[in-house]
């Protein structure tokens, strides 16, 4: 799986710490007198998960064949596992976690919140595909408003492609980088996201409104974005560099992204104007 390797003795005795954490009376079975551990005997795990005993217990003695994907479900019920420990369990077998549940559109209230303490800072949420949910007042004074457009209107991959207005605020001669990054990393978001309807429709889409898009998509470079110096020509405060920050939400389908200026350049200078400036002299592009 993608050189995952199984881990035999973490989840050997992973699998022995989660049994002895299970009350029987969890599980339904009856406690009974003559219990001389806490939790369960290996016996009634592997009765739980649908599993022989003998399969079982070779997996705690960190022996035996790579569980599949359908075994660690079993087990991971089995063994009521929380959705972390599930995972864990997963990872350390050697196989890929189960997608967790997207967070989609909703931005989590302490996200929003965050936005708001960085008044000096241009901040956004992205969504996984590239969507921009939600930005605070300097984001959308240096980049310009487009939270309220819907679908594909709001989705920065869309716009770089499909919108050549969206290209002026950055040099011509960084088109090209911009273009592959965003294409790399969207090959890794849909990736991640087999057989979303959205995800599939998003790439038909720029397939169809972009042949460098379709180009790029051919070359299946895959990057996800987490660090990147960046110049933005702003009408008002003219070219700043900065330092495009992306943090990834719990979630994993959510970023929050820092835009901070580079260490030695007058970028800070340049934020403060804007921040009193504001966005009355930036007409948002629709």
């Amino acid at each position: 799986m993608g050189g995952m390797t199984i881990d035999r003795r973490e989840l050997a005795d992973f699998l022995r710490r989660s049994r002895d954490r299970v009350r029987p009376q969890d599980a339904g079975l009856p406690a009974g007198p003559r219990r001389r551990i806490p939790g369960l005997r290996r016996e009634e795990v592997a009765q739980l998960a649908g599993m022989s005993a003998d399969y079982y217990i070779r997996l705690e003695q960190a022996r035996g064949p790579q569980p599949s994907p359908q075994m660690l479900a079993a087990l991971a019920r089995a063994l009521r596992l929380s959705t972390d420990e599930r995972d864990h369990l997963y990872l350390l077998a050697g196989h890929r976690p189960p997608a967790a549940r997207a967070a989609g559109d909703h931005v989590a209230p302490g996200l929003l919140h965050l936005l708001d303490q960085l008044p000096g800072t241009p901040a956004q949420v992205l969504g996984e595909l590239g969507d921009v949910l939600a930005q605070n007042a300097m984001a959308r004074a240096l980049l310009g408003g487009v939270c309220t457009v819907s679908e594909h209107g709001r989705n920065v991959v869309w716009r770089w492609f499909a919108d050549p207005a969206a290209r002026a605020a950055y040099p011509a001669e960084e088109h090209g980088h911009y273009s592959r990054v965003h294409v790399a990393d969207l090959r890794a978001a849909v990736g991640r996201r087999a057989g979303d309807p959205a995800a599939t429709r998003l790439v038909e889409r720029l397939r169809g409104a972009s042949e460098e898009f379709a180009g790029l998509w051919e070359l299946h470079e895959v990057a996800v974005r987490r660090h990147s110096r960046m110049r933005v020509l702003h009408p008002v405060i003219g070219p700043v560099d900065l330092d495009c920050q992306i943090l990834l939400a719990p979630e994993g389908d959510q970023r929050l992204v820092l835009l901070t200026p580079p260490p030695g350049t007058d970028t800070a200078d340049r934020l403060a104007l804007l921040g009193v400036v504001g966005t009355e002299q930036f007409a948002r592009v629709d």
